[in-house]
């Protein structure tokens, strides 16, 4: 059975750091891109960061550049969101998802709420 767990989320004030997990079981993440995703209330799904599985390319959101690193965990079947300098507006409940031949398999979320 294929799941994708994530985890690490929390409340954090602004200027703080979260590490997020995105755990996979049943399938081998390392032959996927994986996605970061975010939706907070009243606004529509936002993608935030990708990581290619073909070179580990990768992307982030403007609004997310230079303070969001997405990286693959060593011989952990996981990936990881690091996420620093945050700020009240990357709230939300953030999503990964593992994507292969237009298969997609997503998580459940994890929510980060960033307030003083």
């Amino acid at each position: 059975q294929v799941q994708l767990v994530e985890s690490g989320g929390g409340l954090v004030q602004p200027g703080g750091s979260l590490r997020l997990s995105c755990a996979a079981s049943g399938l081998p993440l390392d032959h996927y891109t994986i996605d970061w995703f975010r939706q907070a209330p009243g606004k529509e799904r936002e993608e935030v960061s990708c990581i290619d599985s073909v070179d580990d390319y990768t992307y982030y959101a403007d609004s997310v550049k230079g303070r969001f690193t997405i990286s693959r965990g060593n011989a952990k079947n996981t990936v990881y969101l690091q996420m620093n300098s945050l700020k009240p507006e990357d709230t939300a409940v953030y999503y990964c998802a593992a994507n292969r031949y237009g298969v997609s398999y997503w998580g459940k979320g994890t929510s980060v709420t960033v307030s003083s």
